[in-house]
């Protein structure tokens, strides 16, 4: 596809934050880019503390009379570039008193300001627009586990802020990642959930946290409660023990404050959607020791797709615990029903989409129904200067659902006048899940000689307690995938059921997964410029489950037989990374590590397989460009799995016995596979100037079999675009309009995303019989048209009302997101949507 991607303007929503004694402000964070109109600048370097020991991040340091300023970094230090002269240090914390520090800043020179510790105050507060703090290399994230910048790990980390994810409207996980180079949609099986993807390995529920806690990605999850998402790419192994390689995603949710507040909104949007929602606030009474945070929504909405709606609803309640003044514990609960028609997309015959955008078929009284709870304690403490503590407990319930006709696949594929036939079966399926965990870290920063050391060690367990049940899927009716409305009968003798209530129950598995691990990893800093990052974890996993199977009701004798299955791994999973800083907004990196994938198959003696593990090379840059205006990061990787199980075959070409394949065991693997993942990633964002903001993006990659008896070597998995490119662009009209207070709050933006050669389908075997001749085989693959979505956004903010409205994909593209042949779900075509905002304070 070739098109110019539009230049429209972004718009920077701003953020209204309470600080002492102050007037409206406007400040950028870090090294002020308008310092080079200056003559001259200099350094200011410092350190802040709060008289009572709560951590001092947040606390902004302003230059007074200017929009120079910074917050300070978790350890309360700050580094702020100050245009040469004498100048007045402005330093404020919510609910604490400002002091005001001089000082005469020399050109070139670094002037470091006494230790300076804030005092609680009732003084009166007025308000203060943030446009931009630390950029993405500067801001530490919790998925990480340290408390270390992005900037000096050997691994690529990026945040998308609350503020990106308002200003774009995110409503899906799948509008957020927009802003992040190589995560993906892979499918969206069903139209009921959007699986994700990265470097060529999916995003399980393994790979997915919200609050640094697993949670089953089954259901799309609430997007109204972000603070921020966090993408840690590539291994992940030692910081969360069992997860693919492509790397992990985090969602975090909006924390309680003490200051009251809040927002009241209601989005409406094309195909009847309409969204109210509420986010608020405050102090417990009025308590210094106890505050409390609510959001909640509604959702409803029909569809582009005939016969497709849904509803949900969800609270997310939330409360903050003083329980010292080096204590606190956040307490948080998490409840979503998530009701919607269960779709499958168009269909496929012979591997061949048939283009259409609405074309239903499912069946009347389908029905998709998912309810998720969970609760999390995380109790941090400041045991010393040095250490610190975390603890996280969680539980997690998933109870799902399905009522569904089965995946659409022709049963006649030859053309002809029975051409694209569909004997549609009615299946039925319930999930329940109970999810357990806890987690210790202890952190540390300290010195052993010239050695300077950044420590994590921690702990984890976890458990899965599953119960399956799936029932025999039985015939219904026939249609015909091209023409739904075509006369079709099921083949002669067939005797078709009713409805759902008739599928009898056909096996019922429990499960019950328990997890352990321990890890510890090290930041080690030689010098200002050469760090490493060194770790180990072992981790062990049980993975029991009992197969009860029922006999049809029909049977002369009701029986239940059983099959127990019992697998027992383990595995050390090291890293290693090499950071080199040869000036302080330059950092190069190398890293290695290593990650694990269980197998559930057995060998050719009957016995489990061992795990697989996966090796992955990483080789990248990071700048701080233009004083921290601009961040630009650069990611080469290489990730290789060389002992991945693959399907044992009889013969080997030549009609020569594989001395492995053993009769009794037709279905045994053997670990003689390799695939091999190669790309490079670029993640541009920039901080806002004069009014701008944008972020942009780009990668390459090719997942593909570089070793197999089954699949030709170069083979490419399947769900894995080679390109991505987003680019995001927001302009604020407050400087053009700064004498006009009533156009003050404009805002404008675009928001871009190309995914380009997307394969489906099912990959081509090489099979040969007992002569050595190569079987034909019918899999095929599917080409996925090349897609490119623009969407543009205007906003106005007046006093306490704000209105966005957006247009998606305004160029109506038209492509499909697959799972093998049989799920072919649209995106969606050209639509609208806006949301009116009541700011409570």
């Amino acid at each position: 596809m070739n098109r110019t991607l539009p230049f429209l303007l972004l718009a920077v929503a701003p953020l209204a934050l309470n600080a002492s004694s102050l007037t409206s402000l406007t400040y950028r964070g870090g090294d002020n880019p308008n310092a080079t109109t200056q003559p001259a600048s200099g350094v200011v370097t410092g350190k802040v503390a709060l008289a009572d020991g709560q951590p001092a991040e947040g606390v902004s340091v302003l230059v007074k009379g200017t929009s120079i300023g910074t917050p300070v970094e978790a350890d309360g230090s700050f580094r702020l570039r100050v245009p040469a002269g004498a100048h007045t240090l402005a330093i404020t914390y919510l609910g604490y008193l400002t002091q005001e520090i001089p000082v005469e800043v020399t050109a070139k020179g670094t002037i470091n300001v006494p230790a300076v510790t804030l005092v609680k105050g009732d003084n009166q507060l007025t308000e203060v627009q943030i446009t931009e703090t630390r950029n993405i290399n500067q801001r530490p994230t919790s998925v990480g586990k340290m408390p270390v910048r992005p900037f000096d790990l050997p691994q690529s980390v990026v945040t998308v802020s609350q503020q990106t994810l308002e200003q774009q409207q995110v409503l899906r996980l799948s509008d957020a990642i927009v802003n992040v180079s190589g995560i993906y949609v892979t499918s969206t099986t069903g139209g009921t959930q959007e699986e994700l993807g990265s470097r060529g390995f999916a995003y399980g529920s393994n790979n997915t946290f919200k609050n640094g806690v697993r949670f089953n990605n089954g259901v799309m999850p609430e997007a109204s409660s972000l603070e921020s998402m966090e993408v840690l790419k590539g291994s992940a192994a030692i910081l969360y023990g069992n997860v693919a390689a492509g790397g992990v995603l985090n969602l975090v949710t909006k924390k309680p404050k003490f200051e009251q507040g809040g927002t009241a909104a209601l989005r409406v949007g094309s195909f009847g959607f309409w969204k109210p929602m509420v986010d608020v606030y405050g102090a417990v009474g009025q308590s210094e020791k106890v505050a409390f945070r609510l959001n909640g929504t509604y959702e409803q909405a029909g569809s582009f797709r005939d016969e497709v709606e849904s509803n949900r609803v969800y609270v997310n309640p939330s409360l903050l615990f003083k329980l010292s003044p080096k204590t606190t514990l956040v307490v948080e609960g998490d409840y979503l029903r998530d009701n919607r028609t269960p779709d499958f997309g168009v269909g496929a015959v012979d591997y061949q989409i048939f283009e259409s955008r609405t074309r239903f078929l499912n069946v009347a009284g389908a029905r998709n129904a998912t309810q998720q709870t969970s609760t999390t304690a995380t109790l941090s403490s400041r045991l010393s200067d040095v250490w610190q503590v975390r603890a996280v407990a969680g539980f997690q319930r998933y109870d799902n659902e399905q009522r569904s006709a089965a995946r659409p696949v022709a049963s006649v594929i030859t053309p002809g006048p029975n051409y694209g036939n569909w004997n549609r079966n009615l299946q039925r399926s319930k999930t329940r899940e109970n999810y357990y965990l806890a987690q210790l870290d202890f952190t540390g920063t300290f010195r052993t000689g010239f050695l300077g050391h950044t420590l994590l060690v921690g702990a984890d367990v976890d458990q899965y307690q599953t119960n399956n049940l799936a029932y025999t899927a039985r015939p219904y009716d026939a249609l015909n995938l091209l023409d739904p409305t075509k006369a079709v009968s099921l083949p002669a003798g067939t005797v078709p059921v009713g409805g759902f209530d008739e599928l009898a129950l056909n096996t019922r598995t429990l499960g019950n997964t328990r997890r352990a691990g321990f890890y510890a990893q090290d930041m080690l800093t030689f010098t200002e410029q050469l760090k490493a990052l060194v770790g180990l974890r072992w981790s062990y996993q049980e993975t029991p489950s009992d197969v009860y199977t029922y006999t049809p009701p029909t049977a002369a004798v009701q029986q239940v037989t059983v099959r127990e299955n019992r697998r027992f791994d383990n595995a050390v999973t090291p890293r290693l990374g090499l950071v080199y800083q040869p000036i302080k907004t330059l950092s190069l990196f190398a890293s290695f590590s290593n990650s694990f994938s269980p197998n559930t198959g057995i060998d050719n003696t009957g016995r489990n397989l061992a795990p697989s593990m996966i090796k992955q090379y990483e080789l990248g840059v990071k700048n701080d460009l233009f004083h921290g205006l601009l961040s630009a990061n650069v990611t080469a990787y290489q990730i290789v799995n060389n002992n991945q199980a693959q399907t044992i075959q009889q013969y080997f070409a030549g009609g020569v016995l594989n001395p492995a394949w053993n009769p009794n065991f037709t279905a045994a693997q053997e670990l003689a596979g390799e695939v091999t993942s190669k790309g490079v990633e670029v993640d541009v964002f920039s901080k806002p100037y004069l009014g701008w903001t944008f972020i942009a993006g780009y990668s390459y990659n090719n997942t593909a079999y570089t070793k197999s008896n089954i699949y030709s070597t170069g083979s490419r998995l399947r769900y894995n675009p080679a390109h991505t490119a987003n680019l995001s662009l927001y302009y604020n009209f407050n400087n053009l309009f700064a004498d006009h207070t009533f156009l003050r709050g404009l805002n404008a933006g675009i928001t871009s995303y190309y995914v380009g050669d997307k394969i489906a389908g099912r990959n081509p075997r090489n099979q040969y019989d007992k002569d050595g001749n190569l079987i034909p085989d019918a899999n095929k693959f599917i080409t996925i048209p090349n897609y490119l979505l623009f969407d543009a956004s205007l906003g106005y903010t007046y006093d306490r009302f704000s209105l966005r409205v957006k247009a998606a994909n305004l160029l109506n593209e038209l492509s499909y997101n697959l799972h093998d042949d049989n799920s072919v779900n649209p995106i969606a075509p050209r639509n609208y949507s806006a949301t009116l905002a009541y700011k409570i304070r």
